[in-house]
């Protein structure tokens, strides 16, 4: 189905969804404005009383939910695992030691070894637990350009990992490297076609001029095409970066969204600011 930029816009201003059961995706908002008469109306919880830093929408009748994070309101950070301990491999784990109070949601974020281990360059606080990976490989992490999604205090950046490498000095405060890059200074990955015959539940992030991450999770499988899009047409981010697929998971606690799956590794964790 056709889309517009206009109609994109209005969903930016993000409101509070609906609750959805432990695992399901959000309730969906079409980009067209017409309701879904298939989607069910689900039963409020107490944490919908919480705004929602995210919203699930349709793009070209692909289910997508699509989480803004910006500085004024949230602090962005990595998380592998419990400190000196093994990676926790899922977001049910994670949330057993985080505050659904404090996080407005938490991601898989990169790829990552039989451990769980990230397999590019990692930075949680601070400390670098991964150098950056220049090697050349197989999958989608050595599908080059791949790159780096980093920050420090509140200003966040995606760059390919040739740009890291070239002009970031300092060590970020949070710092993970995946691949391949989606979309390279408003161009789609060279490599990515429009719709690839691939199909997988997929996730990104990307940053755009204002300086928000936009982080999006398919609640289908989808091309990589389709999501690189997205980023391009629709949110006019102009560096976005693939996170992976297959593993990707979301928790929203503000719609009782508690993914789970196939075991993960490197989790970015989006807090609200006004919780601290």
């Amino acid at each position: 189905m056709k889309t517009t930029t206009i109609a994109i816009l209005s969903l930016m201003a993000l409101t509070a969804c609906e609750a959805q059961p432990e695992g399901k995706p959000v309730a969906r908002t079409r980009i067209d404005g017409k309701a879904d008469a298939a989607t069910p109306t689900p039963t409020p919880s107490v944490a919908s009383a919480v705004e929602s830093a995210c919203r699930s929408i349709i793009f070209e009748d692909a289910p997508l939910t699509h989480c803004l994070a910006t500085p004024s309101r949230h602090t962005i950070s990595m998380d592998l695992g419990p400190s000196g301990e093994a990676p926790y491999r899922s977001l049910s784990e994670f949330a057993k030691t985080h505050s659904p109070d404090k996080v407005a949601f938490a991601m898989n974020a990169g790829m990552f070894d039989d451990e769980g281990k990230p397999i590019g360059y990692f930075v949680e606080n601070s400390e670098r637990l991964k150098e950056l990976n220049t090697a050349d490989g197989e999958g989608n992490f050595h599908m080059k350009p791949n790159g780096v999604f980093y920050g420090t205090n509140g200003e966040w950046h995606v760059r390919t990992t040739d740009d890291f490498l070239a002009n970031v000095k300092d060590r970020p405060v949070f710092g993970t490297q995946s691949g391949p890059m989606l979309v390279v200074d408003g161009k789609l990955h060279p490599e990515i076609t429009n719709d690839g015959p691939s199909r997988l539940v997929r996730n990104a992030v990307g940053v755009d001029d204002q300086g928000r991450a936009h982080f999006v999770i398919s609640n289908a499988p989808v091309s990589f095409g389709k999501i690189a899009r997205f980023y391009r047409d629709e949110l006019k981010v102009k560096n976005a970066l693939y996170l992976d697929g297959t593993v990707s998971q979301l928790w929203n606690p503000a719609t009782d969204r508690l993914d789970t799956g196939a075991p993960i590794g490197p989790i970015v964790v989006v807090e609200r600011k006004d919780a601290e």
